[in-house]
């Protein structure tokens, strides 16, 4: 049961990541469109219309795409200042409260993301240039968020399963 679980968070971290990046290699090549466009003027070109707007939710959606495989590889920044005087047992708890607070702290930015596209889904707010539903980008950035607190349940599973192995050598 573990090794499915296991394949299922790696698939599921693994797949928002690489979204995420080709969403950021779409806004890169928008992005070099649109400087070109800007530098061609004279020729009758222009800018892409909304670039920041594009740029702004294409990098949204990256960031959260991202952090699923970021926690899953343990890649996320940390102060590993005590850790070489610990005993391997306290730095397995370390992780394991890590993983928990991490575990809350996606939560809360998925429910709050959740609250959010809610919000500006009622009120029909859009962006200022494209009148683009700026809830979609709000949906966009909570499938990263939930697929965090999916992959972050399972490294809690993860870290505790280490943990308590190592009490009982």
């Amino acid at each position: 049961m573990y090794n499915l679980l296991e394949k299922a968070a790696d698939r599921l971290a693994r797949g928002t990541a690489l979204l995420g990046g080709i969403v950021l290699l779409a806004v890169i090549a928008m992005t070099c469109a649109s400087i070109t466009g800007r530098a061609l003027m004279p020729i009758g070109l222009g800018p892409v219309p909304g670039d920041f707007e594009w740029i702004e939710l294409g990098v949204g959606f990256a960031i959260f795409a991202f952090l699923p495989w970021c926690h899953l590889q343990q890649a996320h920044a940390r102060v590993d200042l005590f850790q070489p005087v610990f005993p391997p047992v306290m730095n397995k708890i370390l992780d394991f409260v890590a993983d928990i607070a991490m575990f809350a702290a996606a939560s809360i930015i998925a429910w709050r993301l959740w609250l959010g596209l809610l919000d500006k889904q009622r009120y029909g707010e859009t962006t200022f240039i494209l009148q683009f539903p700026i809830w979609i980008a709000y949906a966009a950035c909570l499938f990263g968020a939930v697929a965090l607190v999916i992959v972050v349940a399972f490294c809690i599973l993860r870290t505790g399963r280490s943990l308590f192995a190592a009490e009982k050598a």
